[in-house]
């Protein structure tokens, strides 16, 4: 089995606290038909490269049902920049439409096999994995992108075809491991595709 979840994988639990002061679990998403999880940080230049795109696919998708939710797992020793009270400024200066959860323990980015930030998941109703891996081509300079793989995705899924593409490989830094070099890459962790 790889490190990443496979298509058709359930979605793992969590108990996680977010920038909104609350704490959430998997079941607070239960009403949503189709869930979006992805692990993400504050200070990548892949994620802050493809936020605005992230946000208008977010957006786009909300009123059919699609609720999106962002994991920051960085170590904060390794990149302080991560830390929950810049998770907390950051979604107060940007007002992205997720709710923002801190897996401090990293237990949760482990048990989705996340491998670089951003890395999404797609779950179904039933939140079996029907997609895995980047947002677009090159979240790092939007003004490149020429595919948004999560919205081809989205929108085969909530057509009812199985997505076009259902794996890719996540593009953008690596998750920052606790007491790990910056580079640093758990050993069965591999290209999904």
């Amino acid at each position: 089995m790889g490190f990443t979840l496979q298509l058709g994988d359930r979605a793992p639990d969590f108990k996680l606290p977010a920038t909104d002061g609350r704490t959430y679990s998997l079941s607070d998403f239960s009403e949503s038909k189709v869930l979006v999880v992805f692990f993400t940080c504050n200070h990548c230049p892949y994620v802050v490269g493809s936020d605005e795109i992230t946000r208008r696919t977010a957006e786009r998708f909300e009123p059919l049902g699609v609720r999106f939710v962002g994991i920051n797992s960085n170590s904060s020793k390794t990149y302080p920049q991560d830390a929950f009270e810049f998770m907390v400024e950051r979604m107060k200066q940007h007002k992205f439409p997720w709710v923002y959860l801190y897996d401090e323990s990293q237990a949760v980015a482990l048990a989705y096999g996340a491998l670089r930030t951003p890395h999404f998941y797609v779950f179904d109703a039933g939140r079996r994995l029907v997609y895995t891996g980047r947002g677009v081509d090159s979240p790092r300079d939007s003004s490149k992108v020429k595919v948004n793989d999560l919205a081809n995705a989205l929108e085969d899924h909530l057509a009812g075809r199985p997505p076009r593409v259902a794996l890719t490989n996540p593009v953008g830094c690596n998750v920052k491991w606790n007491n790990r070099d910056a580079h640093w890459m758990p050993p069965d962790a591999c290209d999904l595709v």
